[in-house]
């Protein structure tokens, strides 16, 4: 597969966006690495290009989507589609399925095989949204058969996030995404308190999240509140903001509960995940949740919701985390890995990130990349074949 010029667009994207941003970087990292061009096309305030190490980013002006906390969207899809006829890519990657998903009509017409992330499921977004399960399942339903028909490839990185196109017997890939092994890592709480781990009388619980209504943060308030009845000695950092932050903290009175807002800076966050005892990531509509992942990689073990995808990135090691679903569940795994000697709990959680480098979900998907230029070309000869076919059996009619 010679070099490539890989596209990708993603929407309800911000400066804040920390998992998708990490994914479109690694992403870009990769394929650089291995020979290819690698092009991201986002919304912003205004539009830019500016050059990264892993590829140039076009930021298109969009507007700021209320009660979002500062996400954008691209609503002008026909100066996506110009810019798209100027960059003119050798695959297209699609990280939204609503407001973009009329760009596979650029692709089929331009011939460009389109891929399609499946980062959230939109059953649980509309059942967040207060949908009765049905409605949600119907209109999720209609939507993912939209989906999977109109692009050439459906990528979910999870059982969990594949479970709804498996509903509706459509086919996709199961990628899993990955961890950045090296900037997280056991020893980065000691790297960022100068060579000495912070000594503190409590248990250090995490929430690394974005603020926001699908990601149940009072959960992780909740399970606070519960082991602080039960007399078990913790504190929660909170790392992330959003639409829910003022009323988080006002419910948080009294608790032993302090709230950062979004770190920016890669370094601190690692060492923040490394410092902590556990991490809690009580979204139960994640699909991967790579700040868990990145809590593993960092020697954190997880208490995640066990209606989410979570339960499969952390694996079956109990030493490495737990599933749980309501506060008193969570506060039972905690007080569980809590008498696990920590050493052991930073063996088993580093040993299960290290099962998922950036390295294989590049190469996964690169893979996948040249499959669809193989059906392409085959598709092409096909096409060729056959109107020559038709164009010899019209010279026989007229003779």
């Amino acid at each position: 597969m010679g070099g490539l010029h890989i596209v990708a667009v993603a929407n309800f994207y911000g400066p804040r966006s920390g998992g998708l941003r990490t994914c479109l970087q690694q992403l870009g990292r990769g394929y650089r690495a291995a020979g290819h061009g690698y092009t991201v096309v986002v919304p912003g305030a205004r539009n830019t290009v500016s050059d990264n190490d892993f590829g140039r980013v076009y930021t298109v002006r969009g507007p700021r989507v209320p009660g979002t906390g500062g996400y954008r969207v691209v609503l002008r899809r026909q100066l996506v589609a110009e810019l798209l006829s100027e960059l003119r890519p050798d695959r297209l990657e699609v990280s939204d399925r609503t407001t973009l998903h009329a760009l596979v009509g650029w692709a089929r017409r331009h011939r460009v095989p389109s891929v399609f992330y499946a980062h959230e499921r939109v059953d649980g977004v509309l059942r967040a949204m207060r949908l009765p399960a049905w409605a949600a399942t119907r209109l999720a339903d209609l939507r993912n058969r939209q989906t999977a028909y109109s692009f050439d490839a459906v990528v979910a990185t999870t059982a969990f996030a594949a479970g709804e196109f498996d509903r509706i017997d459509a086919a996709v890939q199961r990628i899993p995404l990955g961890v950045d092994l090296n900037a997280f890592h056991p020893g980065a709480a000691a790297d960022a308190n100068s060579g000495a781990a912070q000594q503190v009388s409590a248990y250090q619980l995490l929430l690394c999240s974005r603020l926001s209504v699908e990601k149940r943060p009072e959960l992780a308030l909740q399970t606070v509140a519960e082991l602080a009845r039960r007399n078990v000695s913790v504190t929660l950092t909170v790392a992330g903001d959003g639409p829910r932050r003022a009323a988080l903290e006002q419910s948080a009175a009294g608790l032993p509960v302090r709230f950062l807002g979004f770190v920016a800076d890669r370094q601190r966050l690692a060492g923040l995940l490394a410092d902590a005892d556990v991490l809690l990531a009580p979204g139960p509509i994640e699909t991967f949740g790579l700040a868990a992942l990145e809590a593993l990689a960092s020697g954190t073990p997880a208490v995640v919701h066990a209606a989410s995808a979570l339960p499969e990135v952390i694996g079956d090691d109990p030493a490495a985390g737990a599933a749980a679903a309501g506060p008193e569940e969570m506060a039972d795994a905690v007080q569980r890995l809590l008498t696990i000697p920590r050493s052991d709990r930073r063996l088993a959680a580093r040993r299960r990130a290290e099962r998922f480098p950036w390295e294989a979900t590049t190469a996964a998907l690169l893979q996948l990349h040249e499959g669809l230029g193989e059906q392409l070309s085959a598709a092409s000869a096909a096409s060729a074949a056959s109107a020559a076919s038709a164009g010899r059996a019209g010279s026989w009619d007229l003779r």
